[in-house]
């Protein structure tokens, strides 16, 4: 199992578990599948049903060469298309619940994707379609990163997406049905802020790092607008938390 240290934009470390090998390799094949299913179905369609074979037959080689090339762009473009439209997954990615993250904080972009895309020529298409991923799987086992040569290049990971989550890894606080909420600015805030907030309170707080929690104290009182509050830095970011569960429980 490897852990992949992120740090955020907001200068927070997010934790994330790459993913595994097998994971990836299930997620090549179940990808593979269909794209062959989509071969198999296009050419059936374009010569039995359509019965284009003879008309294709008297192209020259480039008119030939290109009606195959429009026939298996879809193909070509699986991974690109799939991982830019669905926030780094493909179907096959989707279903063994894994995707592509940057590794410095920032979302995926198109320019990362299509990075990852062109070095498929290396990494899983250099040696053929039987040992073609072979080269791919060296790079990931040997990375300290789980990283292929796109990703390398890209800047990004794969991580898996089953990590076991309870309540103390989201946003969420257990409240009391008499708690009475002390700040109600907090709804400024967004579950991403309350989600950093809360990784980095209790990281810090769990390392007695307090001044990480005053520089937390701080930041909160600037973005919420807080004028006056009577506690310790521990007491005031566990009140902030417990107040945006509050206030956004109902939304």
């Amino acid at each position: 199992m490897v852990e992949l240290q992120i740090n955020t934009t907001q200068n927070v470390n997010i934790t994330f578990i790459a993913a595994s090998v097998g994971e990836r390799i299930l997620a090549y094949v179940i990808d593979l599948i269909i794209k062959v299913a989509y071969i198999v179905v296009a050419f059936q369609i374009v010569f039995n049903v359509m019965e284009w074979d003879r008309a294709i037959d008297k192209m020259d080689g480039w008119s030939q060469t290109a009606i195959y090339i429009l026939l298996l762009l879809p193909v070509i473009l699986y991974s690109l298309v799939f991982e830019s439209l669905l926030d780094g997954q493909t179907i096959g990615k989707r279903i063994m619940k894994i995707k592509v993250v940057k590794i410095d904080g920032y979302q995926a972009g198109i320019g990362d994707h299509v990075v990852r895309w062109f070095f498929r020529i290396v990494d899983l298409n250099l040696l053929g379609p039987l040992f073609g991923p072979v080269v791919a799987l060296i790079a990931i086992v040997s990375s300290k990163m789980s990283q292929r040569l796109g990703d390398m290049t890209a800047g990004t990971s794969v991580i898996t997406l089953k990590n076991k989550v309870n309540i103390s890894h989201t946003i969420l606080e257990e409240l009391d049905d008499t708690y009475k909420p002390t700040y109600p600015n907090v709804i400024k805030l967004s579950d991403n802020d309350a989600r950093i907030i809360k990784e980095t309170y209790v990281k810090a707080k769990a390392s007695r790092d307090y001044e990480t929690l005053i520089k937390l104290r701080k930041k909160i009182v600037e973005v919420v607008e807080i004028k006056d509050f009577n506690s310790s830095d521990i007491e005031f970011i566990d009140t902030i938390l417990k107040d945006y569960n509050y206030y956004t429980q109902g939304m």
